[in-house]
């Protein structure tokens, strides 16, 4: 699962890089900043002790797929992102999101 956020970070800076310049401190930071927190939180909940920790910054990281779910939608809204990132991009952060899901609906697992 790390490996798949860290996928769509990768993916989610590559875009970024041809948004316009007065971008660069508001949508880029933003979608970098959230789509780097996915795989950190899913890192830092696996150096936890206990499974109520894990699943706290699993939570976390749903958050922030969330959240960069709606930058994106703002992106291709505004004609800064085109529908063929944005499909992929949407697609790779629900793909994402669903596996968050799974974890969370295992009760008392921690991985």
């Amino acid at each position: 699962m790390w490996q798949r956020a860290h996928h769509l970070t990768l993916a989610c800076y590559q875009v970024t890089r041809a948004f316009p310049k007065e971008e660069r401190f508001g949508l880029v930071s933003q979608i970098r900043r959230c789509a780097s927190s996915i795989g950190a939180n899913i890192a830092e909940g696996c150096g936890r002790d206990t499974s109520k920790e894990f699943r706290r910054f699993v939570s976390i990281a749903t958050g922030s797929v969330t959240e960069l779910r709606n930058h994106l939608v703002l992106c291709r809204d505004l004609g800064i992102l085109d529908g063929g990132d944005f499909a992929d991009l949407d697609r790779e952060a629900e793909t994402v999101r669903r596996m968050l899901a799974g974890l969370l609906a295992k009760p008392g697992d921690r991985r």
